[in-house]
């Protein structure tokens, strides 16, 4: 429905101002998102904002945060059942885990 595409819409301006470097914006922007989808019980949407929170965070260089919320999407995508999503969130986790020097 609309709350769906609206969430969609703040998770997508959050993913911009992350590209721009304006990463302050880009979580602002991701945290309405994620209160909004799972307010809504849109539990794909919400694993999919969690992703994108790990993925700028990794970025920030704040690498325990980026692990949180990369193990927070795979485990949702592993409740749901999202296969491919999960595939992407274990490759990022193990990027994370290769800066930190633990490779396991």
């Amino acid at each position: 429905g609309d709350r769906t595409r609206e969430a969609a819409g703040l998770n997508n301006i959050g993913l911009i101002y992350a590209h721009l470097g304006e990463m302050q914006k880009a979580l602002e922007y991701l945290n309405q998102a994620l209160q909004l989808r799972r307010s809504i019980r849109n539990r794909t949407g919400e694993a999919e904002t969690l992703h994108n929170f790990g993925a700028i965070y990794n970025d920030l260089g704040e690498k325990q945060k980026a692990l949180d919320y990369y193990n927070q999407a795979l485990s949702l995508q592993r409740a749901i059942g999202n296969g491919s999503e999960e595939v992407a969130t274990l490759n990022n986790l193990g990027g994370v885990y290769a800066d930190l020097g633990e490779m396991q």
